[in-house]
């Protein structure tokens, strides 16, 4: 088969034998590729360090057609989040995008608004950027462009948008939050305040508010169910 080109975020990596190792790489083009580096364990290894955990790199690859490992012949540098060296809490932060990208997502479906907004996210993280913040918006962007987009402006079970009265309460059953009524329902809801929802509206809207610890805790209670098991990095993510 022809080699292929695409640009992407190194998301996971695993040693292979001595000398080789596999790559897990989330692309703008193809989207998650799992992939044979021959060699790239040497020292003068011709990938240098291209392999880097979220290294974003240009990568030429040969696909195989028996639904084995792809070869990787050739893995450039585009770009490194050296802040995220020097920054724990933005260092953790993406290493989590690197975990919903490589483990949240199938592999060749290609997402390339994704793929933009986690390089977008990698690199305000990198300059600084709230990592509370930051990570949640990028978790509603993620489940979105799943299609997995939780409900916030009504009740997903009954489409009221009175939900100023009673418990209000996140269902991923049901597909976002749930008035007091319809909460009774679903027995995998977790409360939300009114000021925490209003949280989660400003941040689907693109804002920054302070993300707090209830917020924190219910969108990592919403990833978690989606993804059928908690997260290992989300223990690590910081509360604004």
């Amino acid at each position: 088969m022809p080699a292929e080109k695409a640009t992407g975020i190194v998301v996971r990596t695993t040693d292979w034998s001595e000398t080789s190792r596999i790559a897990t790489i989330w692309t703008r083009e193809l989207g998650k590729v799992s992939v044979l580096a021959k060699g790239g364990r040497r020292l003068k290894s011709n990938f240098e360090v291209a392999l880097d955990l979220l290294t974003v790199c240009g990568i030429v690859l040969l696909r195989k057609s028996s639904g084995g490992l792809d070869l990787l012949t050739e893995a450039q540098v585009v770009e490194r989040f050296a802040g995220l060296r020097t920054n724990l809490p933005a260092l953790y932060a993406g290493y989590y995008i690197a975990e919903l990208l490589g483990e949240g997502t199938q592999d060749y479906d290609p997402h390339p608004k994704l793929f933009d907004s986690s390089l977008d996210t990698l690199r305000k993280l990198s300059a600084g950027g709230d990592p509370s913040a930051l990570v949640a918006g990028y978790e509603l962007e993620w489940l979105a462009e799943l299609g997995l987009k939780p409900i916030l402006d009504r009740c997903a079970h009954c489409g009221t948008q009175r939900l100023d009265t009673g418990m209000i309460a996140m269902s991923p059953m049901a597909g976002g939050v749930v008035c007091g009524p319809c909460g009774k329902e679903f027995n995998d809801r977790r409360t939300v305040s009114m000021d925490g929802l209003v949280c989660l509206n400003e941040l689907v809207m693109g804002e920054h508010p302070a993300v707090g610890r209830e917020v924190r805790e219910v969108l990592g209670f919403y990833i978690s169910s989606v993804l059928g098991r908690r997260p290992r990095m989300l223990n690590f993510i910081a509360v604004g």
